[in-house]
């Protein structure tokens, strides 16, 4: 069995800037990390993490926290808990998902926490010990991981100007007092501003069905095109189902664009045009930002806002499926 100080010798490197590899590689560079990674490989060697842990008083555990009804299997959550777990697995770390009442049943190094709501926020940190990363924008200068909401709503508003629509309208979730919400109505409504058009909002809860009926409500006294821009694909299908049932034709009489672009927005017919959010790599992010901030003891982090991308398909444009 190779040891570490095989692999220091095949990469021609140093026993400590193995261990400074395997323990801290957010302190080594990219390219001496490739090296020592593939000398590991070619070597077979095996890190023997359950005696660092020891050392180290590690528990090599990181749970993520979920403090909002969520279904785990929807593909947004399977893709960053798969971008999570993914991270967490290069590191021998294993992840456990809790819930408010279970926190801290059992011991770990960190927590992820999403859904996390402004008002509950002394609530959820108060016995918390351990570093904690925010899933989501907060006020609360948490460190956290989110896309840029704001920018993206501002993407698929421009968008909707651009290909000739006036009357456009945001199907907001009725979560208005939350940083995310807040920062896509923001998006949307300075765009507005920008070209001097009439502001139209409304909030209800994330469903495709309530999204549909008030689609089919508005729609139907509409006489002018109307483009909607939607906060979630979810709300996004009930809206294109609405157009569709009232025979209008997309990217004429109608537009429709979605938020997160993680699986529903493919599945319509026609497609969605979406805000795309890079999920399973922001999942990446938050554990290696966690980690991070396990090793520093705590130390601050700050929070990251990865880019939107607008992927525009048949919902709004004639001709694209």
């Amino acid at each position: 069995m190779a040891t570490l100080a095989d692999v220091a010798k095949k990469a021609n490197v140093s026993k400590m800037t193995v261990s400074r590899v395997i323990n801290h590689p957010d302190q080594v560079s990219d390219e001496l990390k490739q090296l020592v990674y593939t000398s590991m490989e070619e070597l077979e060697y095996v890190p023997n993490y359950a005696a660092r842990a020891l050392v180290q008083n590690r528990t090599q555990v990181v749970k993520f926290l979920i403090l909002e009804e969520i279904d785990t299997v929807e593909p947004y959550y399977m893709n960053l808990l798969t971008g999570i777990s993914r991270e967490l697995d290069k590191h021998s770390y294993s992840l456990q998902l809790v819930t408010q009442k279970s926190k801290n049943i059992g011991a770990y190094d960190g927590l992820i926490v999403t859904g996390m709501r402004d008002r509950e926020i002394e609530k959820v940190m108060s016995g918390l010990e351990k570093p904690v990363i925010a899933y989501g924008e907060n006020r609360r200068d948490l460190d956290a991981i989110d896309v840029d909401n704001r920018l993206g709503a501002e993407l698929a508003t421009k968008h909707v100007y651009e290909i000739g629509f006036r009357h456009i309208i945001f199907f907001g979730i009725n979560l208005l007092e939350e940083e995310f919400m807040r920062s896509r109505l923001t998006g949307y409504s300075e765009v507005m501003k920008e070209h001097d058009l009439t502001e139209e909002s409304y909030f209800m809860k994330n469903s495709s069905r309530i999204a549909e009926r008030k689609a089919l409500d508005i729609l139907s006294k509409v006489k002018e095109p109307i483009a909607v821009i939607c906060a979630s694909d979810r709300m996004a299908v009930g809206v294109v189902r609405a157009a569709m049932s009232l025979n209008k034709r997309f990217g004429e009489d109608v537009a429709v664009t979605g938020f997160d672009g993680v699986f529903l927005d493919r599945i319509s017919s026609p497609k969605i045009t979406t805000v795309r959010s890079p999920v399973i790599e922001m999942g990446e992010t938050c554990a290696q930002l966690l980690l991070k901030k396990i090793n520093e003891g705590g130390a601050k982090q700050g929070s990251i806002l990865f880019p939107p991308e607008l992927i525009i398909r048949g919902s709004t444009v004639i001709g694209r499926e």
